[in-house]
């Protein structure tokens, strides 16, 4: 196994291209940025000039493939009709934003249904990733995360995903981003081999282990099944360092970019000490066991 695929979420601050100088500092080989403020619906808009500099940034430090996150305001499953065609709008733009940056992957959580049930949810996000895709032409994709199901939140389950791909218009343009503390928080237990193969296999015969293009590799603060999200940094949290062990040597996922969102300061320090971990943990004689896919 090469190098790993592994880096960590990148302020944008002072500018989009700024974020691959961060990046590079510690030894990132990916990155994921916000396109936007996180926390707002406006954006101003991007110019050609901030185009430039970020594919020049991009191709000078070699920090690819580069992962954007969708703003925290969007909630494509919201039963309020304002909200709902808001998040629409915005997630509209957000995917254009990607497009004229050149970055592929766009991480979107689902959403909450705000008691409104599930099924409705689910069918409200299905909706709005149809009209969104129909608005944006490719190449960006969709990168469905699952959550911690906190409240109302939709994507704690699997088959929650497998529900809004089988709705969608266009799903080959809709993959998914596994976070490991999320994960593990709505109650997939990927701490020992078997649990961690139990739950790969589970998310083949519902979707497909092949629409994973990505995962947030993050630890846990709170035990099993809590339903809380809270990052930690790797291997201090209830999640351990064998779940990420098992993961980084992993060779269906080699090639899938790996996330850090763990808690970090202005020098960046944290973000260099977990992926020194993450890069120890590598062991070529290391061996997953895996199951032939099990499809519906």
């Amino acid at each position: 196994m090469k190098e790993l695929l592994a880096g960590a979420h990148m302020s944008i601050a002072g500018g989009m291209h700024k974020a691959f100088e961060r990046g590079k500092r510690v030894r990132c080989k990916t990155i994921q940025i916000f396109l936007k403020n996180s926390n707002q619906w406006k954006a101003k808009p991007l110019t050609e000039e901030a185009r430039i500099l970020f594919q020049k940034s991009m191709r000078e430090s070699d920090i690819h493939p580069v992962l954007a996150h969708a703003g925290y305001l969007i909630n494509l499953a919201s039963p309020d009709r304002s909200l709902y065609e808001k998040s629409l709008r915005a997630f509209v733009e957000e995917l254009r934003r990607a497009n004229f940056l050149g970055v592929p992957y766009l991480v979107l959580h689902p959403g909450a249904h705000v008691g409104e049930g599930a099924e409705s949810g689910i069918a409200r996000v299905a909706n709005a990733l149809t009209c969104a895709l129909d608005q944006v032409e490719p190449p960006v994709m969709v990168l469905l995360e699952n959550t911690a199901g906190q409240g109302s939140s939709l994507g704690s389950r699997f088959e929650e995903f497998a529900s809004i791909l089988e709705r969608i218009g266009n799903p080959g343009r809709v993959g998914f981003c596994l976070d490991t503390c999320h994960a593990f928080a709505a109650g997939y237990d990927i701490r020992t081999a078997d649990g961690y193969e139990k739950t790969m296999r589970e998310f083949d015969r519902l979707i497909g282990i092949e629409k994973i293009l990505a995962f947030h590799v993050n630890d846990s603060s709170k035990d099993l099944g809590c339903r809380v999200d809270r990052h930690c940094h790797i291997g201090k949290g209830f999640l351990g360092l064998q779940a990420f062990r098992l993961l980084v040597n992993d060779a269906r996922f080699a090639a899938v970019p790996k996330i850090l969102e763990t808690p970090k300061g202005k020098d960046l320090q944290e973000d260099r000490r977990n992926l020194a971990t993450l890069r120890s943990l590598l062991d070529s004689k290391f061996r997953i066991r895996s199951s032939k896919p099990n499809r519906r």
